[in-house]
This record gives C-alpha cells, structure tokens and sequence, in this order.
C-alpha cells in the first residue's frame, strides 16, 4: 500500500510578476490549514519540461529558508485545463486551487467541473488575511458546501462569517431559505464560529450580487460563492454570473465552489 499523500493548496503559476500575490496567497492559506503547498505549472507542447521546473523550484528556495516547517512541492502538467482539477484532485490530493481572477476566462471550463475550489485573486492586490468572510444563502441544497468551508475558515482561521440570506416571495423559497439558514447558524454555533445572519433585499437569483456588493462595501477579504447549478448555452454566450463577480470584485478574492460535483473535503 503506498504512501498516503498530504493534501495540498495548489496555486497556478504563470511564470511572471503576477505569481508574487498568487503564491503568498497560497502560502497564507497553507498556513491556516497546516496543508502542503503545490506550486502548479501547465506546460505547453513546446516548452521545455526542464527548464521551467528549474524556474519552479527557484521559487521554492526562498519560502524553504524563510518557511522550513512549511512543506513545499512543484507539479508540471499538461493536457486541457477543464481536466485539470480531477486530476489534482484524485492523484495529488488538492483540496483548493488558486488562481489568477483576471485569467477566469481561462479557467472556466475547468470550474465548472471541478470537486475541489478555485480562489480566484487579483494579483495586484494585498495578499488577505481572510479574518472577514461574507457567503450568500439561497435556496439551493448545496449552500451546505458553501457553509462548510466557512465553518473552516472560522475553525482555523478564526474568521468571522457573514451569511446574507435571500428575501424570497413563494412560501416554498422561504422555507428552502430558512432550512439553509438554520443549517449553517446550527454549524458555526456548534463549532465556535464568530457569524452574523442578515436577511438580504434580493432573491435567490441576485443573492449573490448583493452580497459581493456587500462584501466589497463592508470591508471583507473573502466571498465564498456557490456556482451556477444549471448552465445555459446563453450563459457561455453572454457569461456566467460568477464571472461577473469576478470580474467587478476588484481586490476583493472570491472561493468559488461548484455545486455540481461531489466536492472533496479538508482532513483534519
């Protein structure tokens, strides 16, 4: 039986000046979670395998001499970015991925399959601390994914949560809402979590905007967001509604989780 591996925040790299605030990021987030940190590189058919897992590790030695309890490693892949999170995921035991947000287009394809989170992080903005998190609340099931990665950065971060619950009209929606709701005001009580409920203005389908407004008007360093469930050929037309809140964000790091795949979870 081999070796069981260590589970690892893997951030993207692109080779240049954007990488800094990408893998302080990574760095910051490997020491909330005490998790391995992978510096990733996607080789193209022409590029020299050597050469840039040279470049890799020359940015490994500083965090060595700096960090030497944090567990460093590189990684080299090739193949179609939208493969790429199961691939970490089930041979390299990712449990969050980050990435470039002004690269989003890039990486959408891969998102929307993905069991695992990407942070998305704008590399010219201040590497975050995370201590304030906002997270929408709507109707759907899968907010519990959502409010459970808050839960940990509360655990282990000692973050405070802001869940923004959506206003619905339909008795049903409601209920749906208030389930959601409980669950996660059940969680962060059970686990000491420092959180605050407040009842949005907008629906289920503008929750998220209000509260990426919220966030960015009150002073948070993280939105934790729950992707599209159902998407249309007019989405990939016109844009997902993540991308958008990427892309107005500003310095503001969203984590985005799919809520269509059975998502990997954080080991003790």
């Amino acid at each position: 039986m081999g070796e069981k591996k260590e589970q690892k925040i893997v951030v993207i790299a692109t080779l240049d000046s954007a990488d800094r605030n990408l893998i302080l990021t990574g760095i910051r987030l490997s020491v909330i979670f005490r998790k391995e940190l992978c510096l990733l590189y996607q080789l193209q058919k022409k590029e020299n395998r050597e050469e840039i897992r040279e470049k890799l590790i020359r940015y490994t030695y500083p965090l060595k001499n700096e960090l030497p309890e944090l567990n460093v490693s590189v990684l080299l892949t090739t193949g179609k970015t939208r493969n790429l999170p199961d691939t970490l995921a089930d041979e390299h035991e990712a449990i969050i991925v980050v990435a470039n947000a002004l690269l989003f287009k890039r990486y959408a394809p891969a998102v929307t399959e993905s069991p695992i989170p990407f942070l998305f992080v704008n590399p010219q903005a201040p590497v975050r601390e995370f201590k304030k998190v906002a997270v929408p609340v709507d109707i759907r099931r899968e907010n519990s994914d959502t409010i459970l990665w808050c839960s940990w950065f509360g655990r282990f971060n000692k973050s405070e949560i802001i869940a923004v619950a959506a206003r619905e009209k339909q008795e049903d929606s409601k209920k749906l809402v208030s389930y959601n709701i409980m669950q996660a005001r059940k969680l962060f009580s059970n686990t000491a979590v420092a959180h605050q409920i407040l009842r949005g203005k907008k629906s289920s389908w503008q929750n998220s905007y209000e509260t990426a407004a919220f966030a960015l008007s009150e002073g948070c360093d993280l939105l934790v967001l729950l992707g599209s469930s159902v998407i249309t050929p007019l989405d990939w037309l016109i844009g997902l509604p993540e991308r958008k809140i990427v892309a107005n964000a500003g310095s503001l790091p969203v984590l985005l989780v799919n809520p269509r795949r059975d998502n990997y979870i954080l080991c003790d």
